[in-house]
């Protein structure tokens, strides 16, 4: 089994050197570097899993390596930061992290935040790394070539967006996801305020493709979590 690759960006030798300790306990590959422009270097040499970037760097600094990773990778980003701020914290994440830890930190709280962004990025990656073009659910068919939806033999007309959620659940069954996750990865941006709008888009999807919407054979609630459409059928 492969492990997970690590990278930490970090001016302070120390924290470097505390974090990968916890880490390598933990079974992770490591790698290390002390700013922005070491990081990214690393990056181009190596698959990485997850990042985490201090953001008080001399050289690239981590808000500015944060954009650059974002635009060329999707893995988690966690930002560690002295500074407590809201704002500090609204701008790492608007900047593409997903999530952000103040100095000083508790390590195994750490861990635990690098752990469950890994669980979340291996899930949502198993979507990008299907690439069958016909996905049969019961009596649905979606063919993702020709963005057809058949439901019992018979053409259902969705809009490009309710497709692509759609998609998204019937490439994962099985599992559950929120409605902030459908939203970053339909939307392609923060989930700020998204539950509302991901359940009128799920509700319509329910009124072309089921027999009964209130009961609905395919697109389950799961309540206080979020939506999935079972393994079998």
């Amino acid at each position: 089994m492969t492990k997970e690759t690590i990278l930490i960006v970090d001016d302070e030798k120390e924290i470097r050197n505390l974090i990968a300790i916890y880490l390598k306990n933990e079974g992770y590959d490591i790698l290390e570097a002390s700013d922005g422009e070491e990081g990214l270097s690393l990056l181009k040499k190596h698959k990485v899993h997850l990042i985490v970037l201090d953001i008080m760097m001399p050289n690239v600094d981590g808000i500015e390596m944060c954009m650059k990773v974002r635009e060329i990778a999707e893995m988690p980003i966690i930002m560690l930061s002295a500074k407590s701020q809201d704002m500090d914290k609204i701008t790492g994440l608007t900047l593409g992290a997903d999530d952000y830890v103040t100095k000083p930190f508790n390590p195994l709280e750490l861990i635990a935040r690098i752990k469950s962004q890994l669980r979340r990025y291996i899930k949502m990656d198993r979507l990008d790394s299907m690439n069958e073009s016909e996905i049969e659910i019961g009596d649905l068919r979606i063919n993702t070539d020709t963005h057809e939806v058949i439901v019992n033999n018979e053409k259902v007309k969705l809009t490009p967006r309710e497709f692509s959620i759609l998609e998204l659940l019937a490439r994962n069954q099985g599992i559950v996801m929120s409605a902030e996750q459908i939203y970053e990865k339909v939307w392609k941006e923060e989930a700020i305020q998204s539950e509302n709008t991901v359940m009128v888009h799920i509700r319509k999807i329910r009124e072309r493709i089921e027999t009964n919407p209130r009961n609905p054979q395919y697109i389950k609630t799961v309540w206080g979590v979020g939506y999935k459409i079972e393994k079998d059928h």
